[in-house]
């Protein structure tokens, strides 16, 4: 008689960024291991954006609110930052507190697959592949024509990225953004 037991597999994406000392998980819930984008990176992918103080810009998988927090101290941007880990926006809350700006920034602990984005004029990403590729239908379809959205280091498929560049940052490591313009065409 064969004893079957019940297995749970819990299928995780480990990631170590040996420069920043990080080590993390992502598990099935998640879009991506908590990574902080370096500063020279955050600061090129709002630049790439052209960022204003006109605009509103959303950093979905937020992690320690960086992006949001330099848009809004630098450019005076309103910024959101979504996450779904609680320990990350409260990070992020009391890190804009220390910032001088929590009146111009908001933080969510939402799944970024059901946040509105519509108020967003840019969307920043720091996400894997496949969460771009999922959030791609919901970032064509509810966007502005000629919002901005910014990625650092994964694409978005076949939809090909108005520019892509090459930053260099700690440890002599080279990163890769993209910059798309929403043009009002839904994108599945």
């Amino acid at each position: 008689m064969v004893s079957r037991h019940p297995v749970l597999v819990l299928s995780i994406c480990i990631v170590l960024e040996p420069a920043l000392g990080i080590f993390t998980l992502a598990t099935p819930q998640s879009l991506a291991p908590y990574l902080p984008t370096p500063q020279p990176v955050v600061e090129r992918m709002l630049e790439l954006a052209q960022v204003t103080a006109q605009d509103v810009v959303y950093d979905l998988g937020c992690g320690d609110g960086r992006i949001v927090i330099t848009a809004a101290k630098k450019y005076g941007a309103h910024a959101v930052g979504v996450d779904i880990d609680p320990e990350r926006i409260r990070e992020s809350a009391a890190k804009a507190k220390a910032a001088g700006v929590e009146k111009l920034v908001t933080f969510m602990l939402q799944d970024a697959r059901k946040v509105d984005l519509s108020p967003a004029t840019v969307v920043t990403l720091y996400l894997l592949s496949s969460a771009n590729a999922a959030l791609r239908p919901i970032l064509t379809g509810q966007l502005k024509p000629g919002a901005r959205i910014v990625s650092h280091a994964f694409d978005m498929g076949d939809w090909q990225p108005l520019k892509t560049e090459h930053v260099a940052s700690d440890g002599g490591f080279s990163r890769t953004l993209y910059l798309w313009i929403a043009d009002g065409k839904v994108r599945p």
